[in-house]
């Protein structure tokens, strides 16, 4: 998604002070090019000049898997009166061209779209791809799946996009197609936590496009726009990646586009021609490159050749760069030496002058292109995209771990089609909710149909682990529930009896409670694994839940009960039958609820209130609502909020005036407020005996908008501590980043939009600390979020959107959602966890666990069954519950366990904490993993870098020098696998990710 930036509005002004400086007389000369060799890597460089302004010029193309059009409109070409794309043209026409000149290069970024063309090739044009990437003549760049966005996604779906891309291009291409650069030009901003994955899979650097405004002034003005990016305090240099922030985001100088979609003139170089240029056009291309270079530190600039969907005809645009290069470089007394070039080899210039560069240990949020252009509307734009998302991931982690456990087999198509499904959904205008609505749409079929296969396969792999794989049982599919999120369930509305099975993708025992909806108003429940019957109460669903627009379900409860240690990577399995009595569950005559930690209430303006009943904090819970910008977007003042832009048009969110009322249900298993705030916003409190966190179950929709009034909901959480301007939010789920209100560490902050340009991404968590009373008080939220902390002791977070004017930044239709005719209502869960932290290592172990439940909770299924089934299932189910024979340690983590090629498996571990988050749960662990499967023991174990591409001992990235004089070395600290008397010891410092490959031996079921 192409945005110019405003600075370049100045580069005119400084023409004509740059000649008359004389700076253009001080750049060294040089000689022409050298011969290439026909080597991949860093030796198929064009040769740079040590005295000269080498210029790197980059051919590439930015396609956006999915935006304006659908990810198969843009890679067929198809709708080309929305936009002028097709993929398919691209790389035929670049291959060409590279073929037709061995000196031309080009970069290549979305495996996707790499991908589906490959397969459609023949073995001529497949020979051809091998011998330019063999040659470095294409090189591959990025790698992943779909060039990702860094605010929404969460690292879990980061690593495996990118491990998938990895491995399609590894194992069709080899290793000259390995990317050793990471290529984020278009993304909103940037996270820590990417940076950090970059370094883990041994890349030499990364460059981006997108930088605030005023940081970007400010790093042309310093000369740091390339930088040592210290990306984890607790890696320390080994997540150092080089970094560069580029000059004009990713698109050719102004006046240097040549592509068919451009309208700038070609290079003319028939001098009997009245149109002819070159002389003119040469000197206008050296004074961009030279103001350029004076903003970086070397005698080396990177220019983009290319822009969205270019190289249709790339002919057009290679004869024109071919032109530009020759008379450049044949100039009289050139100072400059032009070459076809790539990332990797502008970073391999660089890292060879050996010199020191600044860095940078925060990140690149929020990112702000004007004044009044906070783009941090897309971190809540979509919610319901957002969680679906999070859903995929959390079903593709179980589908991958139980066909990696039980070996099943013929499912290897599917689980391929799910991991690039869920690719597709980590793209920066998908998860983002930066598409387009018919995009969207299509997202949400491409990633229901590969749910809807693995519902298949997760079925298949249980019965098969049961041992029940050819018995009549095993005939019955077993279903899963995609809509327990409007609280429906075919399979548990529709029958008197009917099983539950309930698997754990973690690698610890959970307890947690199971909700099934029901169309009557009793039922037992009975453990078919060891015959206990646990307590069952029966809650109404929510009358703002039962009028969902679109939810055409009967089912009026639901039967919740506790599931207490499920395994880890194991199985539990309920059968739910409906008896007779009639027992009603009636709202209580109450007005709060409580338990020792905590008692819940409705004050008298409508707002909720929470008081812990052991220690000086209180919460207050409100909703509000900013009233959305609109404007003409004809300059800045006028800017409207959209889907990319949070920009509120007052100072201060709304109240909502309360007409609502509030309803109360205690039982043994919960206790429940159903507090109605109007009729489109209400919630679900919830508190449960054996757990120490409140659960808030938000609804917001349908919006209404007949007003003409676009609104944006936030809720918010006022307590008591004192915090200093000081919130924390995560990075992608992982480490944790301090904020400051109206402060950025690497510029002073000129702040226009107090509101937005204080909002952050909430992937995981947002937190406040009082460091005096040492208390803290956590919101962990169920999908990406923007929050903030705009005022001491408050924490807000956007819920839902509705707006009714487009922010000019290209997706040209309003951020304006309707199903079923209606606007679009959102249903999501808050958890509130806080108080005194008088243990950190209980305090901190329990956030995590938290966070984890949230983004891997418990995956349900089910099928109606009848009693002579149940009576051969519990004879089986004794004897298999876990994938785990032993249990971890609780800081440690099974990230991921996946069938792997040639029947290995991929497994990472990963320790949970950061340096300092705990006493004892901070330190080194160590774990032994030869005995830890059930399934299968290990024969053979080979360490690899994070993407799982490359062994970890042959990976030898650059090293670079800070200013500080901390050298970054890719092979310090890096750990080795300890296998002697049948023990493997791997251990893991703190938020290290360890990656291998296992050679097992299987065990009869």
């Amino acid at each position: 998604m192409l945005q110019y930036d405003f600075l370049f509005l100045l580069l005119s002004l400084a023409l004509a002070q740059f000649f008359a400086s004389g700076d253009a007389a001080r750049i060294p000369r040089t000689t022409p090019d050298a011969a290439t060799t026909k080597k991949c890597g860093f030796e198929a460089c064009h040769a740079i000049h040590p005295n000269k302004l080498n210029i790197h010029m980059v051919p590439h193309t930015h396609d956006d898997v999915g935006w304006l059009k659908t990810v198969d409109q843009y890679y067929f070409g198809s709708r080309s009166t929305i936009q002028k794309a097709g993929v398919q043209y691209i790389l035929d026409s670049v291959i060409k061209a590279l073929l037709a000149d061995s000196n031309r290069r080009f970069i290549y970024v979305e495996t996707a779209f790499f991908w589906k063309w490959w397969l459609r090739q023949n073995e001529k044009v497949r020979a051809d791809v091998k011998m330019l990437i063999n040659e470095g003549r294409l090189e591959i760049i990025g790698g992943a799946w779909s060039m990702n966005d860094e605010a929404c996604t969460h690292y879990h779906s980061l690593v495996d996009q990118f491990t998938w891309g990895f491995r399609r291009l590894n194992d069709t291409f080899g290793s000259c197609s390995r990317p050793r650069i990471g290529w984020q030009i278009d993304p909103f901003g940037h996270s820590r936590e990417q940076a950090s994955l970059f370094a883990q899979m041994g890349f030499d650097g990364m460059l981006f496009g997108r930088i605030d405004y005023q940081d970007k002034e400010n790093r042309l003005s310093n000369k740091t726009m390339e930088f040592i990016w210290k990306s984890s305090p607790n890696l320390g240099k080994r997540a150092n990646l080089f970094t560069t922030a580029m000059f004009n985001t990713y698109s050719p100088p102004p006046g240097f586009c040549f592509d068919v979609l451009c309208n700038d003139e070609p290079m003319i170089d028939d001098p009997d021609s009245p149109d002819y240029n070159i002389d003119r056009r040469v000197e206008l291309f050296l004074t961009y490159a030279q103001i350029q270079a004076r903003a970086y530190k070397t005698n080396h600039i990177i220019l983009t050749m290319g822009e969205d969907f270019h190289y249709q005809q790339a002919d057009m645009v290679f004869s024109n760069l071919d032109k530009l290069i020759k008379y450049t470089n044949q100039r009289n007394n050139s100072v400059v030496n032009v070459i076809y070039s790539t990332p990797s080899c502008y970073l391999k210039a660089l890292n060879d002058l050996n010199l020191q560069w600044p860095s940078k240990s925060d990140d690149f949020f929020p990112y702000a292109s004007d004044p009044h252009s906070f783009w941090t509307g897309y971190f809540s734009s979509r919610p319901t995209v957002k969680y679906f998302e999070r859903e995929g991931n959390n079903m593709l982690q179980a589908s991958k771990q139980l066909v990696a456990l039980t070996n099943l087999k013929n499912y290897d198509k599917s689980l391929e089609h799910f991991r690039e499904a869920m690719g597709v959904m980590q793209h920066h205008d998908a998860v983002t909710g930066t598409e387009k609505q018919l995009v969207a749409n299509d997202y949400s079929r491409i990633l229901y149909k590969s749910m809807d296969q693995a519902g298949e396969i997760i079925s298949k792999a249980i019965w098969k682990w049961s041992g029940m794989e050819n018995s009549t049982a095993a005939s019955s599919k077993l279903f899963t529930c995609l809509q327990l999120n409007i609280s429906s369930c075919e399979f548990s509305e529709k029958s008197d009896t009917f099983i539950a099975v309930v698997y754990n993708p973690l690698s610890r025992p959970v307890s947690t409670y199971i909700r099934v909806p029901v169309q009557e108003n009793s039922y037992i429940v009975q453990s078919l694994t060891d015959g206990v019957y646990p307590t069952v109460q029966i809650v109404p669903i929510p009358e703002a839940v039962q009028k969902i627009p679109g939810r055409k379900n009967n089912a009026i409860n639901e039967v919740v009960f506790r599931t207490l240690d499920i395994p880890p990577l194991g199985i539990l399995v309920y059968s739910i039958e409906k008896i007779q009595e009639n027992v009603v569950e009636q709202p209580q005559s109450a007005n709060f609820i409580s338990n020792e930690l905590y008692n819940i209430s409705v004050n008298t303006n409508g707002d909720l209130t929470v008081h812990w009943n052991k220690q000086n904090m209180d919460v207050v819970q409100s909703f509000h609502y900013y009233i959305g910008a609109e404007g003409n977007n004809k300059n800045f003042l006028n800017r409207s909020s959209g889907a990319y832009i949070f920009r509120p048009k007052e100072l201060s969110a709304r109240n909502f005036a309360y007409s609502g009322s509030y309803k109360i249900y205690k039982g043994p298993v919960v206790q429940e407020l159903h507090h109605t705030i109007n009729d489109w916003v209400s919630q679900v409190v919830r508190i449960y005996p054996e757990e120490k966190h409140i659960e808030f179950d938000w609804l917001v929709g349908p919006i209404p908008v007949k007003d003409k009034i676009g609104k944006e909901i936030i809720t918010r959480y006022s307590s008591n501590l004192k915090t200093d301007k000081t919130f924390y939010t995560d990075s992608n789920g992982r480490e944790m980043l301090k904020r400051i209100r109206n402060y950025r560490s690497t510029w002073n902050l000129d702040l226009k939009e107090p509101i937005s340009g204080n909002y952050y991404p909430v992937t995981s968590k947002i937190t406040l600390k009082d460091k005096k009373k040492q208390l803290k008080l956590n919101v962990l939220v169920d999908r990406a979020q923007g929050g903030s902390s705009l005022k001491d002791g408050d924490v807000e977070l956007m819920l839902h959107r509705r707006l009714l004017k487009d922010d000019a930044f290209g997706v040209d239709e309003a951020l304006n959602e309707t199903a079923f005719g209606e606007g679009l209502v959102v249903r999501g869960t808050h958890y509130l966890f806080g108080g005194k932290v008088k243990n950190m290592d209980t305090f901190v172990l329990k956030e995590k666990e938290l966070a984890l439940k949230l983004a891997l909770h418990p995956w349900i299924l089910g099928a109606p069954i009848n009693f002579s089934s149940i009576e051969n299932i519990c004879a089986v189910l004794k004897s298999f519950t876990s994938g785990l024979n032993k249990t971890l340690p609780p800081n440690v983590h099974i990230l991921t366990l996946e069938p792997w090629k040639d029947d290995t498996i991929l497994l990472r571990l990963e320790h949970l904490f950061e340096v300092g988050e705990g006493l004892r749960m901070s330190q080194p662990v160590e774990v032994d993993i030869q005995n830890l499967f059930s399934m299968f023991s290990i024969e053979s174990i080979k360490e690899t870098t994070l993407g799982a591409n490359q062994l970890l001992s042959e990976n030898k990235p650059m090293k670079w020098e800070s200013e500080t004089n901390d050298i970054q070395n890719g092979n310090e600290s890096r750990q080795t696998v300890e296998v002697h008397d049948n023990v493997i010891n791997i251990l893991l410092k703190p938020m290290e990710i360890r990656t291998f490959i296992l050679t097992v031996k299987r065990r009869p079921f």
